[in-house]
């Protein structure tokens, strides 16, 4: 076997993993992936320490050890899928180490994902069928307000958080937007149950993901790992509720 430029298999497992975090993924599912590619590059022995804001990684015995830092941390299940089907091509020799390290490169710059306008109609079909879910009941009036409502919500969020980098602002600004909607199609009499409407709208910004995922990691045995991603998904639920607390008493 060829002679493992060690820092690039490190740079590249590292650039692995920080994708992964990135998109969302479950903390054992990084580490397995991590170790998958140190070892069939033909290397033995690797210790990583990854957490959702930065990921250490060394060979054991060696003097080869890297740290990448995570900025940003959203839900894109598309990379996750990406990295895990460029990690088998280099386990069945279809890639080489330069070969998986360019395309990893290249994924991390640009994914493709669904246009604005698909995402709109995701976020506006799954507010009202959620309400339909959770109130058991067709109204029919309050239906295609819920959607409007739910996309007026996820419209807020996404631009908020391609503006500023604090947390939980987005939400919080997504859930008063569809707050403020709700609120004024029940005022001029266009919705019946003001309720029904939010419950619906409010769901594509529900952290269900990341509240999963916590318990994933937890159960995996990354405590450290478990715990962060659950107080994020709290607080992120806490700011969505702050949003909507603010409208409710003008209703």
């Amino acid at each position: 076997m060829a002679t493992v430029d060690k820092a690039e298999l490190l740079d590249t497992c590292l650039l692995a993993g920080r994708i992964m975090i990135e998109g969302g993924s479950e903390m054992y599912r990084v580490d397995d992936t991590m170790a998958r590619i140190i070892d069939n590059a033909g290397v033995r022995g690797v210790s990583l320490f990854t957490t959702p804001t930065g990921i250490v990684a060394g060979l054991n015995n060696q003097q080869y050890v890297q740290v990448r830092q995570i900025q940003r941390r959203e839900i894109d299940l598309e990379k996750v899928s990406r990295v895990n089907q460029l990690s088998r091509e280099f386990a069945a020799g279809q890639l080489t180490l330069a070969e998986l390290h360019h395309h990893l490169r290249a994924l991390a710059l640009h994914v493709p994902f669904f246009p604005m306008w698909l995402q709109i109609i995701g976020a506006g079909v799954l507010s009202a069928t959620m309400m339909v879910v959770f109130t058991q009941r067709y109204d029919w009036f309050d239906i295609p307000i819920a959607a409007v409502a739910g996309i007026v919500g996820f419209l807020v969020s996404t631009y908020i958080s391609r503006v500023t980098n604090v947390r939980f602002v987005a939400e919080l600004a997504g859930s008063l937007a569809l707050a403020l909607v709700t609120l004024v199609a029940c005022k001029v009499g266009w919705g019946l149950n003001p309720d029904n409407i939010l419950i619906g709208a409010v769901m594509p910004m529900v952290p269900g993901v990341a509240i999963t995922n916590s318990i994933r990691d937890m159960m995996a045995g990354h405590l450290l790992t478990g715990l962060a991603r659950g107080m994020e998904a709290v607080l992120t639920a806490c700011a969505i509720g702050f949003g909507i607390a603010v409208v409710l008493p003008y209703f």
